[in-house]
Protein backbone atom coordinates (compact mmCIF):
# COMPACT_ATOMS: atom_id res chain seq x y z
CA UNK A 1 0.00 0.00 0.00
CA UNK A 2 3.03 2.36 1.05
CA UNK A 3 4.20 1.74 -2.48
CA UNK A 4 1.55 2.15 -4.42
CA UNK A 5 0.73 5.60 -2.69
CA UNK A 6 4.64 6.42 -3.32
CA UNK A 7 3.97 5.65 -7.12
CA UNK A 8 1.13 7.84 -7.35
CA UNK A 9 1.98 10.63 -5.77
CA UNK A 10 5.20 10.20 -7.85
CA UNK A 11 3.69 10.30 -11.10
CA UNK A 12 1.57 13.65 -9.76
CA UNK A 13 5.21 15.24 -9.68
CA UNK A 14 6.20 14.51 -12.87
CA UNK A 15 2.66 15.38 -14.29
CA UNK A 16 3.22 19.02 -12.39
CA UNK A 17 6.57 18.99 -13.74
CA UNK A 18 5.99 18.59 -16.77
CA UNK A 19 2.77 20.85 -16.95
CA UNK A 20 5.14 23.96 -15.13
CA UNK A 21 8.11 23.04 -17.79
CA UNK A 22 5.56 23.28 -20.83
CA UNK A 23 4.32 26.88 -19.36
CA UNK A 24 7.75 28.25 -18.79
CA UNK A 25 8.73 26.95 -22.15
CA UNK A 26 5.56 28.66 -23.68
CA UNK A 27 6.44 31.42 -21.75
CA UNK A 28 9.78 31.79 -22.94
CA UNK A 29 8.67 31.34 -26.75
CA UNK A 30 5.99 34.10 -26.10
CA UNK A 31 9.10 36.68 -24.93
CA UNK A 32 11.19 35.99 -27.53
CA UNK A 33 8.52 36.82 -30.02
CA UNK A 34 7.77 40.02 -28.44
CA UNK A 35 12.00 40.76 -28.41
CA UNK A 36 11.71 39.93 -32.28
CA UNK A 37 8.59 42.34 -32.88
CA UNK A 38 10.11 44.68 -30.28
CA UNK A 39 13.51 45.23 -32.34
CA UNK A 40 11.25 45.38 -35.83
CA UNK A 41 13.61 46.91 -37.98
CA UNK A 42 15.35 44.74 -40.36
CA UNK A 43 19.00 44.82 -40.83
CA UNK A 44 21.55 46.00 -43.72
CA UNK A 45 24.74 45.84 -43.53
CA UNK A 46 26.08 48.03 -46.07
CA UNK A 47 24.19 50.63 -48.37
CA UNK A 48 26.04 52.47 -51.58
CA UNK A 49 25.34 55.69 -52.58
CA UNK A 50 27.06 57.11 -56.43
CA UNK A 51 27.53 60.44 -57.29
CA UNK A 52 27.80 62.26 -60.84
CA UNK A 53 30.94 64.28 -60.75
CA UNK A 54 28.95 67.36 -61.95
CA UNK A 55 30.82 69.22 -58.92
CA UNK A 56 34.61 69.00 -57.91
CA UNK A 57 34.51 65.27 -56.66
CA UNK A 58 36.37 66.32 -53.39
CA UNK A 59 33.78 68.80 -52.92
CA UNK A 60 30.95 66.56 -53.47
CA UNK A 61 32.70 63.76 -51.08
CA UNK A 62 33.28 66.99 -48.04
CA UNK A 63 29.60 67.75 -48.35
CA UNK A 64 27.78 64.79 -48.40
CA UNK A 65 29.81 63.12 -45.62
CA UNK A 66 26.63 64.11 -43.09
CA UNK A 67 24.30 62.72 -45.49
CA UNK A 68 25.44 58.87 -44.30
CA UNK A 69 24.23 59.92 -40.17
CA UNK A 70 20.82 61.30 -41.71
CA UNK A 71 20.12 58.82 -44.44
CA UNK A 72 20.86 56.27 -41.31
CA UNK A 73 18.46 57.58 -39.00
CA UNK A 74 15.71 58.56 -41.38
CA UNK A 75 15.56 54.51 -42.82
CA UNK A 76 15.94 53.69 -38.85
CA UNK A 77 12.49 54.94 -38.25
CA UNK A 78 11.51 53.10 -41.50
CA UNK A 79 12.25 50.07 -40.16
CA UNK A 80 15.54 49.19 -41.51
CA UNK A 81 19.14 49.76 -39.35
CA UNK A 82 22.15 50.37 -42.07
CA UNK A 83 25.73 49.31 -40.61
CA UNK A 84 27.51 51.36 -42.95
CA UNK A 85 27.10 53.93 -46.29
CA UNK A 86 29.15 54.09 -48.59
CA UNK A 87 29.35 57.67 -51.02
CA UNK A 88 31.57 57.27 -53.82
CA UNK A 89 31.74 60.13 -57.19
CA UNK A 90 32.09 58.27 -60.58
CA UNK A 91 35.30 58.91 -62.67
CA UNK A 92 31.92 60.05 -65.03
CA UNK A 93 28.38 59.82 -65.66
CA UNK A 94 28.53 56.72 -67.42
CA UNK A 95 30.58 55.38 -64.67
CA UNK A 96 27.85 55.72 -61.90
CA UNK A 97 25.03 54.34 -64.33
CA UNK A 98 27.12 50.94 -64.97
CA UNK A 99 27.67 50.70 -61.54
CA UNK A 100 23.55 50.83 -61.03
CA UNK A 101 23.24 48.11 -63.90
CA UNK A 102 26.05 46.11 -62.43
CA UNK A 103 24.21 46.44 -58.98
CA UNK A 104 27.62 47.53 -57.65
CA UNK A 105 26.34 50.49 -56.69
CA UNK A 106 22.61 50.32 -54.61
CA UNK A 107 21.64 54.37 -55.21
CA UNK A 108 22.64 56.79 -57.99
CA UNK A 109 22.21 60.38 -58.09
CA UNK A 110 22.03 61.03 -61.19
CA UNK A 111 20.64 63.24 -64.36
CA UNK A 112 17.80 62.19 -66.51
CA UNK A 113 19.71 61.51 -69.69
CA UNK A 114 22.26 59.02 -67.46
CA UNK A 115 18.54 57.67 -66.27
CA UNK A 116 17.55 56.79 -69.64
CA UNK A 117 20.80 55.35 -70.84
CA UNK A 118 20.81 52.31 -67.93
CA UNK A 119 17.26 52.47 -66.90
CA UNK A 120 17.64 48.61 -68.12
CA UNK A 121 19.59 48.12 -65.23
CA UNK A 122 17.82 51.34 -62.89
CA UNK A 123 14.71 52.53 -61.55
CA UNK A 124 13.80 56.25 -61.12
CA UNK A 125 12.46 56.48 -57.68
CA UNK A 126 12.84 60.24 -56.68
CA UNK A 127 12.98 63.62 -59.39
CA UNK A 128 14.91 66.30 -57.49
CA UNK A 129 13.38 70.18 -56.95
CA UNK A 130 15.52 73.17 -57.10
CA UNK A 131 14.69 76.98 -56.50
CA UNK A 132 13.53 78.43 -59.73
CA UNK A 133 15.56 81.26 -61.26
CA UNK A 134 14.94 84.33 -62.27
CA UNK A 135 15.91 83.94 -65.97
CA UNK A 136 13.68 81.72 -68.40
CA UNK A 137 14.06 83.41 -71.25
CA UNK A 138 15.18 81.21 -74.84
CA UNK A 139 17.20 84.55 -75.94
CA UNK A 140 20.67 84.83 -74.59
CA UNK A 141 20.29 88.50 -74.40
CA UNK A 142 17.88 89.06 -71.62
CA UNK A 143 19.94 86.54 -69.45
CA UNK A 144 22.81 89.09 -70.32
CA UNK A 145 20.83 92.19 -69.63
CA UNK A 146 19.54 90.86 -66.34
CA UNK A 147 22.92 89.56 -64.38
CA UNK A 148 23.26 87.73 -62.48
CA UNK A 149 20.90 85.15 -62.25
CA UNK A 150 19.44 84.44 -59.29
CA UNK A 151 17.22 82.06 -57.34
CA UNK A 152 13.15 82.83 -56.63
CA UNK A 153 11.05 81.13 -54.04
CA UNK A 154 9.36 78.53 -56.87
CA UNK A 155 9.91 75.24 -57.13
CA UNK A 156 11.08 73.85 -60.30
CA UNK A 157 11.23 70.20 -61.59
CA UNK A 158 12.97 71.07 -65.08
CA UNK A 159 16.55 73.49 -65.49
CA UNK A 160 18.34 75.18 -68.97
CA UNK A 161 21.38 73.84 -70.06
CA UNK A 162 23.29 77.21 -71.14
CA UNK A 163 26.26 77.87 -73.95
CA UNK A 164 28.64 80.28 -71.97
CA UNK A 165 31.25 82.18 -73.75
CA UNK A 166 34.58 82.95 -71.78
CA UNK A 167 37.15 85.76 -71.29
CA UNK A 168 39.15 84.50 -74.47
CA UNK A 169 39.59 86.84 -77.30
CA UNK A 170 37.47 84.74 -79.28
CA UNK A 171 34.66 83.75 -76.34
CA UNK A 172 34.12 87.60 -76.13
CA UNK A 173 33.91 88.38 -79.85
CA UNK A 174 30.67 85.77 -79.82
CA UNK A 175 29.34 87.38 -77.19
CA UNK A 176 29.62 90.39 -78.77
CA UNK A 177 27.96 89.51 -82.18
CA UNK A 178 24.95 87.94 -79.57
CA UNK A 179 24.57 91.24 -77.60
CA UNK A 180 24.71 93.20 -80.75
CA UNK A 181 21.41 91.48 -81.52
CA UNK A 182 23.60 89.66 -84.92
CA UNK A 183 22.72 85.81 -85.60
CA UNK A 184 25.82 83.22 -84.91
CA UNK A 185 26.49 81.16 -87.78
CA UNK A 186 27.89 77.44 -87.97
CA UNK A 187 31.56 78.80 -89.02
CA UNK A 188 31.58 81.56 -85.72
CA UNK A 189 30.89 78.23 -83.53
CA UNK A 190 33.46 76.20 -85.30
CA UNK A 191 35.79 78.31 -84.87
CA UNK A 192 36.21 78.33 -81.05
CA UNK A 193 36.92 75.72 -78.77
CA UNK A 194 34.02 74.01 -77.04
CA UNK A 195 34.14 72.36 -73.19
CA UNK A 196 31.43 69.46 -73.40
CA UNK A 197 30.84 66.70 -70.85
CA UNK A 198 30.52 63.23 -71.73
CA UNK A 199 27.87 62.06 -73.75
CA UNK A 200 25.12 60.98 -71.78
CA UNK A 201 25.07 64.38 -69.23
CA UNK A 202 21.73 66.15 -70.58
CA UNK A 203 23.34 69.96 -70.51
CA UNK A 204 26.45 69.15 -70.54
CA UNK A 205 26.25 67.43 -74.13
CA UNK A 206 22.59 65.86 -74.75
CA UNK A 207 20.84 69.22 -75.38
CA UNK A 208 23.49 71.16 -76.84
CA UNK A 209 23.53 68.75 -79.29
CA UNK A 210 20.10 69.26 -80.07
CA UNK A 211 20.28 72.85 -80.09
CA UNK A 212 23.03 73.01 -82.48
CA UNK A 213 20.79 70.38 -84.88
CA UNK A 214 17.81 72.27 -84.57
CA UNK A 215 19.81 75.94 -85.29
CA UNK A 216 22.48 74.53 -87.95
CA UNK A 217 21.74 70.96 -89.16
CA UNK A 218 25.11 69.78 -86.94
CA UNK A 219 25.78 68.34 -83.88
CA UNK A 220 28.85 68.16 -81.37
CA UNK A 221 30.99 65.41 -82.80
CA UNK A 222 30.49 68.09 -86.30
CA UNK A 223 32.35 70.73 -84.27
CA UNK A 224 36.37 71.15 -85.26
CA UNK A 225 37.77 71.74 -81.55
CA UNK A 226 35.87 69.90 -78.55
CA UNK A 227 37.45 69.11 -75.38
CA UNK A 228 35.95 66.43 -72.78
CA UNK A 229 36.05 67.80 -69.20
CA UNK A 230 35.02 65.01 -66.44
CA UNK A 231 34.09 67.81 -64.20
CA UNK A 232 31.96 71.35 -64.27
CA UNK A 233 34.78 72.40 -61.92
CA UNK A 234 37.55 71.50 -64.97
CA UNK A 235 35.15 73.04 -67.70
CA UNK A 236 35.51 76.67 -65.80
CA UNK A 237 38.91 76.36 -64.87
CA UNK A 238 39.61 75.76 -68.44
CA UNK A 239 37.08 78.89 -69.66
CA UNK A 240 38.82 81.02 -67.23
CA UNK A 241 42.07 80.58 -67.97
CA UNK A 242 41.70 80.86 -72.00
CA UNK A 243 42.05 77.26 -73.03
CA UNK A 244 38.93 77.21 -74.05
CA UNK A 245 36.05 79.73 -75.39
CA UNK A 246 33.06 77.93 -74.58
CA UNK A 247 31.06 75.42 -72.75
CA UNK A 248 27.98 74.11 -72.26
CA UNK A 249 26.59 74.09 -68.74
CA UNK A 250 23.47 74.19 -66.39
CA UNK A 251 21.68 77.42 -66.17
CA UNK A 252 22.60 78.19 -62.51
CA UNK A 253 26.35 76.90 -62.70
CA UNK A 254 28.28 80.55 -62.56
CA UNK A 255 26.37 80.75 -59.45
CA UNK A 256 28.40 77.50 -58.32
CA UNK A 257 31.22 79.00 -59.49
CA UNK A 258 31.22 82.24 -58.90
CA UNK A 259 33.74 82.39 -56.03
CA UNK A 260 36.41 79.61 -57.40
CA UNK A 261 36.08 82.31 -60.53
CA UNK A 262 38.36 84.82 -58.80
CA UNK A 263 40.08 82.68 -56.55
CA UNK A 264 40.73 79.12 -57.01
CA UNK A 265 40.68 80.59 -60.98
CA UNK A 266 42.82 83.71 -60.34
CA UNK A 267 40.60 86.07 -62.67
CA UNK A 268 40.15 89.63 -61.66
CA UNK A 269 36.79 90.35 -62.36
CA UNK A 270 34.15 88.39 -61.21
CA UNK A 271 32.24 85.77 -63.78
CA UNK A 272 29.39 87.97 -64.32
CA UNK A 273 31.85 90.16 -65.56
CA UNK A 274 33.70 88.11 -67.54
CA UNK A 275 31.08 85.45 -69.50
CA UNK A 276 28.11 86.50 -71.47
CA UNK A 277 25.24 83.48 -72.80
CA UNK A 278 25.30 83.11 -76.38
CA UNK A 279 22.98 80.28 -76.68
CA UNK A 280 19.91 79.14 -74.52
CA UNK A 281 18.39 75.21 -74.79
CA UNK A 282 14.71 74.22 -74.15
CA UNK A 283 13.93 72.78 -70.15
CA UNK A 284 15.52 69.77 -69.00
CA UNK A 285 13.82 67.43 -66.61
CA UNK A 286 15.91 67.52 -63.29
CA UNK A 287 18.20 65.11 -61.40
CA UNK A 288 16.98 61.99 -60.45
CA UNK A 289 17.38 59.42 -57.16
CA UNK A 290 17.53 56.20 -59.17
CA UNK A 291 18.02 52.87 -57.23
CA UNK A 292 19.53 49.24 -58.79
CA UNK A 293 17.51 46.72 -60.35
CA UNK A 294 20.63 44.36 -59.25
CA UNK A 295 21.61 44.79 -56.26
CA UNK A 296 21.58 42.33 -53.84
CA UNK A 297 20.01 44.26 -51.11
CA UNK A 298 17.51 46.54 -53.37
CA UNK A 299 14.22 45.04 -51.78
CA UNK A 300 10.75 46.76 -52.77
CA UNK A 301 10.07 47.63 -49.00
CA UNK A 302 14.19 49.14 -48.83
CA UNK A 303 13.33 50.85 -52.40
CA UNK A 304 10.34 52.49 -50.75
CA UNK A 305 12.31 53.07 -47.54
CA UNK A 306 15.07 55.03 -49.49
CA UNK A 307 12.13 57.07 -51.30
CA UNK A 308 10.72 58.53 -48.21
CA UNK A 309 14.26 59.04 -46.57
CA UNK A 310 15.36 60.93 -48.95
CA UNK A 311 12.07 63.22 -48.77
CA UNK A 312 11.94 63.94 -45.65
CA UNK A 313 15.96 64.67 -45.76
CA UNK A 314 14.94 67.17 -48.11
CA UNK A 315 12.71 68.37 -46.28
CA UNK A 316 14.77 69.51 -43.02
CA UNK A 317 17.62 72.46 -42.87
CA UNK A 318 20.22 70.02 -42.33
CA UNK A 319 19.08 68.00 -45.15
CA UNK A 320 18.57 71.15 -48.22
CA UNK A 321 22.38 72.20 -46.75
CA UNK A 322 23.65 68.41 -47.66
CA UNK A 323 22.24 68.33 -51.14
CA UNK A 324 22.32 71.73 -52.12
CA UNK A 325 25.98 70.78 -53.52
CA UNK A 326 23.72 70.13 -56.22
CA UNK A 327 21.45 72.54 -56.22
CA UNK A 328 19.13 70.48 -54.92
CA UNK A 329 16.25 72.05 -52.53
CA UNK A 330 13.93 68.53 -52.13
CA UNK A 331 12.38 65.74 -53.83
CA UNK A 332 8.69 64.64 -55.24
CA UNK A 333 8.33 61.07 -56.29
CA UNK A 334 9.17 60.78 -59.84
CA UNK A 335 7.67 57.59 -62.64
CA UNK A 336 9.49 56.09 -65.50
CA UNK A 337 7.12 58.00 -67.99
CA UNK A 338 8.52 61.38 -66.75
CA UNK A 339 11.65 60.78 -68.60
CA UNK A 340 9.83 59.82 -72.07
CA UNK A 341 10.75 63.25 -73.56
CA UNK A 342 14.74 62.51 -72.33
CA UNK A 343 14.67 59.32 -74.71
CA UNK A 344 13.30 61.28 -77.68
CA UNK A 345 16.55 63.41 -77.17
CA UNK A 346 18.70 60.33 -76.45
CA UNK A 347 17.26 58.64 -79.04
CA UNK A 348 17.72 61.84 -81.87
CA UNK A 349 21.42 62.06 -80.69
CA UNK A 350 22.35 59.08 -81.03
CA UNK A 351 20.43 58.85 -84.45
CA UNK A 352 22.41 62.03 -85.32
CA UNK A 353 25.88 60.54 -84.59
CA UNK A 354 24.95 57.21 -86.75
CA UNK A 355 24.65 59.47 -89.41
Amino acid sequence: MKKLLLLTLTCMLAVFLMACGNEASNTSKEDKKVDVEASGNESVDKLSIGFVPSRNPDEIITATEPLKGLLKDELAKLGFDVGEIDITVGTNFEAVGEALSAGTTDIGLIPGGTYVLYDDGAEVILTATRAGLNNDSDNPVDWNKNKPTAPTTTQATSYRAILVAGPSEKGKALAAKVNNGEKLTFEDLNNVTWNVMSSSSPAGYIYPTLWLHENFDKTIPDLAKVVQADSYGNAFGRLAAGQTDVLVTYADARRDYEESWQGEFGRSASIWDETDLIGVMPAIYNDTISVSKNSKIMTDDLKKAVQQAFINIGNTDKGKEVIAIYSHEGYQEAKDSDYDNERKAQELVQNLGSK
